[in-house]
């Protein structure tokens, strides 16, 4: 199975920037792809952005032009890059990792930004 540790959440004013990190271990190697999913309070969660093992990036139309995933395959990690940060955009961000068959999520990190 995947253990996947989420950090960098924090508070941020509109306007700022903040850089999630996803962390993987146990069986990296099976992962095709992994992302980053939010959730607001009342609000369904939601694909941010996702990456898969051959580099291909996918984004939430919202999302796009703000936000960047990244990995660093020799620290098994992938990275959210946030820029022009929203009040909307404050919600809790999981971490997920595919394997066949499966999909694994992390704890979350909170994300709170303020007017």
């Amino acid at each position: 199975q995947v253990q996947l540790v989420e950090s960098g959440g924090g508070l941020v004013h509109a306007g700022g920037s903040l850089r999630l990190s996803c962390a993987a271990s146990g069986s990296i190697f099976s992962i095709y792809a992994m992302g980053w999913y939010r959730q607001a309070p009342g609000k369904q969660r939601e694909l941010v952005a996702s990456i898969t093992s051959g580099g291909s990036t996918n984004y939430a139309g919202s999302m796009k032009g703000r936000f960047t995933i990244s990995r660093d395959n020799a620290k098994n990690t992938v990275y959210l890059q946030m820029n022009s940060l929203k009040p909307e955009d404050t919600a809790v961000y999981y971490c997920t990792a595919d394997v066949t068959g499966s999909r694994y999520w992390g704890q979350g990190t909170q994300v709170t930004v303020s007017s």
